[in-house]
């Protein structure tokens, strides 16, 4: 039987060594009353410590007085398991400094395997990650020298070769709802993303592990059936906080109680309020041109997914081009229809006609669902490989990246040729390199594989690769130079800046 505490009397709940499961998509839905009220109790006692966090998405504001980061830098973790890390700035700096564990795995695997989890299953077996960096024949999931746990296996079955994940063992359910009704049951109506709610409750429970649960209201109302999201019956404890931080505060637009048509999508972008550490999207020629080029691949009917940074760009000029309306997006939080939000609340979806569980939502991808896909990118190699999720020692983390890209019939590749410096204007329809960056991301070897181009071309995948003053395409002699910019010369500016040869 659930009931109703302080933050404070939830996390006693919390005991040395526990792994903690936390129900959200980086910053969206993330239960902070539980994260400071755990935060404050360690720097009170010196416990819970030892704790490992579980969480598919990652549970960052890109803000480290933000969420699990208070407790992270205080020393209370010691493993975390997520997809993706920029948004959590302490875990990155204790990975880097060698302090605590840190595995990276993909959003999508890691989400089913909380689905595997909550049946009872110890693995999950996908092809999602076979000749990318976490297939143990490269690289593994360990992101620094102390994390060496083998969380993945190479197996093959009927002369097939399949990844075998280990799935979590959830002592502790974090997770953020809505409202709670005198039964206990769980609505999510404020929400923008429901993430894994259901599945992460039940994995705990499973396991013999407690569920907690953040709420803004309760209510003396029975909800209805099909809007509970976590029944009662799996609830241990439920904290009301009326409050939220400002990155996550109820936006009707974002939560679906306003249902914004493709024909009002630039206004109500317009009315967006897109604040936190990533600051708002600022103008940027080189992303404008991107986007404004990888927008021309679209076709009416497509199924789409668009990832975060430069793609966001696509969505915006599929919107100012008239054809929004004629497209489906889609974002792995869970959003399908509408227009994926940007900047920090990115995972949020305005004017979206669905929001499903993120499992759901990559049995879609995993299936070939998308026609098309919009995907940043750190590097790329002269085989048409990609680097999405490292960057020297820092780890922007794979994210969805590598389930979205393994499966979608066209993948497009946002990136610009070069970084660090680069300044590019456009008059008249051309384009011209007014500085060029010190750092080329198109080169011999890069640094690690989230996207295999031998797992595209096996496939039968169309893939490009649109920079600011080019286009490439993967063929099976590596990257061909498939359109040059009006005003970019292709010697100087292109050629002559490889350190390969073009197919």
């Amino acid at each position: 039987m659930f009931k109703i505490v302080s933050a404070e009397q939830a996390v006693e709940y919390i005991h040395d060594g526990d792994c903690i499961g936390v129900n959200s998509f980086l910053a969206l839905a993330n239960p902070d009353a539980l994260h400071k009220a755990l935060a404050e109790r360690f720097a009170a006692t010196g416990h819970p410590g030892n704790l490992e966090i579980f969480c598919p998405s990652g549970f960052g504001g890109w803000d480290k007085d933000l969420f699990a980061d208070r407790y992270v830098a205080a020393g209370a973790v010691s493993r975390v398991v997520a997809s993706h890390f920029m948004s959590m700035p302490e875990v990155m700096r204790m990975a880097k400094e060698n302090k605590i564990e840190c595995y990276c795995l993909p959003l999508g695997v890691l989400s089913h395997c909380l689905r595997a989890a909550a049946g009872g299953q110890d693995g999950y077996l996908s092809k999602v990650g076979l000749n990318l960096f976490v297939d143990p024949r490269l690289d593994g999931p360990g992101i620094n020298a102390r994390s060496k746990d083998q969380l993945v296996q190479l197996v093959e079955i009927g002369g097939e070769e399949f990844l075998y994940y280990r799935t979590p063992k959830i002592d502790i359910a974090f997770i953020k709802g809505t409202t709670v009704d005198p039964d206990g049951n769980i609505t999510f109506e404020h929400e923008c993303v429901v993430v894994d709610a259901l599945s992460l409750a039940q994995a705990a429970r499973q396991n013999g592990g407690k569920v907690i649960v953040q709420v803004e209201r309760v209510s003396h109302e029975f909800a209805r059936p099909r809007n509970v999201i976590v029944p009662g019956m799996l609830v241990d404890a439920v904290v009301v906080c009326e409050e939220a931080p400002e990155i996550q505060r109820y936006n009707p637009i974002l939560s679906g109680d306003i249902h914004v048509p493709s024909t009002q999508m630039d206004y109500w972008m317009g009315k967006l309020t897109v604040s936190g550490k990533r600051g708002a999207m600022e103008e940027d020629m080189p992303a404008e041109i991107i986007g404004e080029r990888a927008a021309r691949e679209l076709r009416a009917g497509d199924i789409v997914n668009i990832g975060i940074g430069i793609p966001e760009k696509v969505g915006q000029y599929a919107s100012l081009q008239g054809i929004l309306r004629e497209l489906t997006l889609t974002v792995e939080a869970g959003g399908i229809g509408g227009l994926p939000a940007p900047g920090v609340a990115f995972g949020a979806t305005i004017g979206a006609d669905m929001n499903c569980d993120t499992a759901i939502q990559f049995d879609f991808y995993d299936g070939g669902g998308l026609d098309i896909c919009f995907m940043g990118g750190i590097e790329a190699d002269c085989k048409g490989n990609v680097n999405a999720h490292k960057l020297g020692e820092r780890y922007a983390g794979i994210g969805g990246f590598a389930n979205i890209t393994s499966a979608t019939k066209t993948v497009v590749f946002c990136m610009t040729f070069t970084t660090k410096g680069l300044r590019v204007s456009r008059e008249d329809g051309k384009v011209s390199i007014v500085q060029e960056g010190k750092i080329p991301k198109f080169k011999k070897e890069i640094a690690a594989i989230s996207f295999s181009a031998k797992n595209a071309l096996e496939r039968g995948q169309r893939v490009l690769y649109v920079t600011e003053r080019c286009v490439f395409e993967l063929t099976a002699d590596g990257l061909r130079l498939a359109e040059v910019f009006p005003g970019v010369r292709q010697k100087q500016d292109i050629e002559d800046l490889l350190d390969f040869k073009l197919a």
